[in-house]
């Protein structure tokens, strides 16, 4: 038996990178998932991926219609058990250069969809339910023109602090996963020269891979991590502990 099994999880940002390999993991240890997306050809393609225990809701964290809609079609299963908050933006930007738009857009989708994320999601969640939300070594660091993505992950660290003291006579967990870099679409659209920036930083001396950040978000979904709220699980190479 699977260490997810029957439980039902909602993954935004599940089309593709961490949130995609974290589906399949979850689906192959038992749980039936729900994951978001904006496109709905990537969508549908990550639902094929996954398999028959995949449910796909085209949506923009962002926006609370949307939001509403996904928990709407999540109903059906009549409760949440993990809750992953995956979905995040972000991009290298120097002080002087920071336009009102790159921030808006940024804190709009990683603060103000993580908190929409959750707060909707509260009438599903099961007592004893777990909530990750995906943060970043980047909150730790001092990485030159990655300053607003960096606060705005800081913010979801704080979060989790505040939340876990809110839902604890529920039971529930909140977490934050913070990776350091990753093999993922949205670093290869960053600065070849920036990335190489951080990879030198990273003790481990390269980039994560999907399936590892999926690893450390199973165990903190599953019964394995039952005595664990309130932390920032680094799984990052070293890179923001040194």
């Amino acid at each position: 038996m699977g260490k997810l099994q029957g439980r039902v999880a909602v993954i935004t940002g599940g089309t593709q990178g961490i949130g995609l390999a974290t589906a399949k993991l979850f689906v192959s240890e038992g749980a039936h998932v729900f994951i978001t997306g904006r496109r709905q050809k990537e969508l549908d393609d990550a639902v094929a991926a996954i398999g028959s225990h995949a449910t796909g809701v085209r949506g923009d964290v962002a926006s609370l219609t949307d939001l509403d809609r996904l928990y709407e079609i999540v109903k059906a299963k009549g409760r949440i058990d993990i809750l992953f908050a995956n979905v995040g933006l972000g991009g290298f930007v120097p002080l002087g250069s920071i336009t009102e738009e790159y921030y808006d857009k940024t804190f709009d989708t990683n603060v103000k969809g993580a908190l929409f994320t959750v707060q909707k999601a509260l009438p599903l969640l099961n007592d004893g339910a777990s909530i990750i939300l995906t943060g970043s070594a980047a909150a730790a660091k001092g990485t030159p023109s990655f300053g607003v993505y960096a606060a705005s992950k800081a913010a979801i660290r704080s979060f989790v602090r505040t939340w876990t003291a809110e839902l604890k006579d529920r039971r529930i967990r909140s977490n934050v996963l913070s990776p350091g870099p990753v093999v993922t679409p949205q670093v290869d659209r960053q600065p070849p020269e920036a990335i190489a920036r951080i990879v030198a930083t990273v003790p481990m001396g390269r980039m994560a891979e999907p399936f590892e950040i999926a690893n450390a978000a199973l165990f903190l979904a599953c019964d394995d991590s039952s005595f664990v709220t309130g932390i920032e699980l680094f799984a990052d190479g070293g890179r923001a502990q040194i």
